[in-house]
């Protein structure tokens, strides 16, 4: 009996990992996706397989790249491109509510990248691509006017940094809403734009057009959409759209992509990238996954060959003199919210008076949730002085929708399981907390969080347990996903102690 046929398993990339871009130098790939609120910006992914990720640094570290202060949930980094030409890097992007469009470049994308080099580009642009033509010629290619827009383009010199013209409108897509994340190819010498229509949401699709010139006239595939899984709600993969191209060097064409894993119609986890094998059929038109729709298994046929990396370890120490890739914080670096140093081996975070509440930059460092089923734990020392001051660990969707586990009150300090939904806060359960370190831990499945406690060395007891449904984009809006972490806040008219948190665990319980 023949052995059966290798697979791959979609997402490739789970949790938080939306607008997927992608480029190939030799055998290796490098993917970047959006970040929105989120500081560093822009994480960048290495694969040698096109399935297995590790993440090798950010390309937006520093705040001189990457101005977040003031900006609301769900805006800021829109969707990166991220591309390689003659040894350099360049990831071209929108800072939705601090610039505008702009590129930075390196040749280490695991380094540091260039300051931003602005574009002149006036009105409103989103999900910015860059071409390079064989002709030395290089494309700006982006969406433009909103939900009925279309697609616009300029020539572009990255070396005076500045478009040479103004965009233009190029494609106004097929007639479905946002037309957006263009990227513009060419193949046996003509052009080719993919583009997402129809929203990032459930009628989410990829259309294509083709034209001799860069400029057009566009002519639209005549098959359109090349992928949807719109009118089919009952597959397990949904809202698939907004998709990259690259070839291998064995000369097959792969297509990352975001899609959703929507449980009971709402998804939690954000919009993760997925991967589809793509073809050029006979009259020159792409082909996605021979038309058919994805699914979570999928033929590993025309893939490199399979190169996991070594698993991410379950515990972070805090061991390190810097935060590991993974940590992510809000609107900024967090300078003088936290510590690695202060007390060696432990994440030192000191509360202001920003709350989780608050449109600005608390105390907290998290982490995507990247998976339906999975535990997250941490063990803190704290101290509460004032009514006002807690530190915990925290699930968070964005301002008016998070979950917390926390230590407050004084003299008596107490556990509190709070639940923030559609800007309302309520508490869930309540327990006495005797002086020592507390162990806080939360585990998921598909449809709900489960919190417990311990303290002393004993074992776990169970406080409550929250829907994931509250924390969903359909519930809470955005575009983002789940983020799971530590924080502090409420140092009000009274300074408050340190939250010291000797380890966080985060811990896959299945694929």
């Amino acid at each position: 009996m023949a052995a059966p046929t290798a697979t791959y398993t979609n997402p490739i990339l789970s949790g938080f990992h939306a607008d997927p871009s992608i480029c190939r130098v030799g055998s290796d790939y490098y993917l970047a996706t959006s970040s929105f609120e989120y500081f560093p910006g822009v994480p960048i992914y290495h694969s040698k397989d096109l399935v297995h990720w590790r993440q090798i640094g950010h390309a937006l570290t520093r705040v001189s790249q990457l101005n977040l202060a003031h900006t609301r949930s769900s805006q800021g980094i829109y969707a990166p491109t991220l591309r390689c030409h003659e040894g350099e890097f360049y990831m071209v992007t929108t800072n939705m509510e601090g610039g505008g469009a702009f590129y930075v470049h390196t040749k280490d994308p695991a380094g540091e990248w260039s300051e931003p080099v602005w574009l002149n580009d006036p009105s409103f642009a989103m999900d910015p691509s860059l071409f390079f033509d064989d002709d030395g010629k290089v494309y700006y290619t982006r969406h433009g006017g909103g939900e009925h827009g279309g697609v616009y383009q300029a020539e572009i010199d990255l070396k005076a940094g500045k478009l040479l013209e103004q965009p233009r409108l190029v494609w106004p897509g097929t007639g479905g809403v946002w037309p957006e994340g263009p990227h513009l190819y060419k193949h046996d010498g003509l052009y080719y734009l993919m583009i997402s229509e129809g929203g990032t949401s459930y009628n989410h699709s990829l259309t294509m057009t083709r034209a001799s010139s860069p400029w057009g006239p566009f002519i639209a595939n005549p098959a359109n959409p090349i992928l949807t899984h719109r009118g089919h709600p009952d597959l397990p993969l949904q809202a698939t759209g907004h998709g990259d191209l690259v070839q291998t060097p064995e000369g097959k064409w792969w297509v990352p992509l975001l899609g959703i894993r929507p449980v009971a119609q709402q998804h939690h986890l954000g919009r993760e990238t997925l991967l589809a094998p793509a073809a050029w059929n006979d009259q020159g038109w792409l082909t996605v996954n021979n038309g058919r729709p994805l699914s979570l298994e999928m033929p590993a046929n025309g893939l490199p060959p399979s190169t996991p990396w070594p698993s991410e370890p379950v515990r972070d120490d805090f061991n390190t003199p810097k935060l590991g890739l993974q940590w992510s914080q809000l609107r900024g670096p967090g300078d003088g919210l936290w510590s690695l140093a202060e007390r060696p081996g432990y994440l030192r975070l000191k509360g202001s008076s920003v709350t989780m509440n608050d449109i600005a930059q608390p105390a907290f460092i998290a982490r995507r949730q990247e998976h339906m089923r999975m535990r997250a734990a941490t063990q803190l020392e704290f101290e509460p002085s004032a009514a006002t001051h807690a530190a915990g660990l925290v699930l968070r969707q964005n301002e008016n929708n998070y979950y917390e586990l926390r230590v407050t009150g004084t003299p008596q300090r107490r556990l509190e399981l709070l639940a923030r939904t559609g800007g309302v806060t309520s508490l869930q359960a309540t327990a006495p907390l005797p002086a020592g370190p507390v162990v806080l831990q939360v585990e998921s499945w598909a449809t709900r969080y489960e919190f417990s406690y311990s303290v002393g060395g004993e074992p776990l007891k169970q406080v409550g347990s929250l829907p994931t449904a509250a924390l969903s984009s359909e519930a809470a809006g955005g575009f983002t996903g789940v983020f799971i972490g530590m924080y502090a806040e409420g140092a009000r008219q009274q300074a408050m102690s340190a939250a010291d948190f000797a380890w966080f665990d985060y811990q896959p319980l299945e694929k």
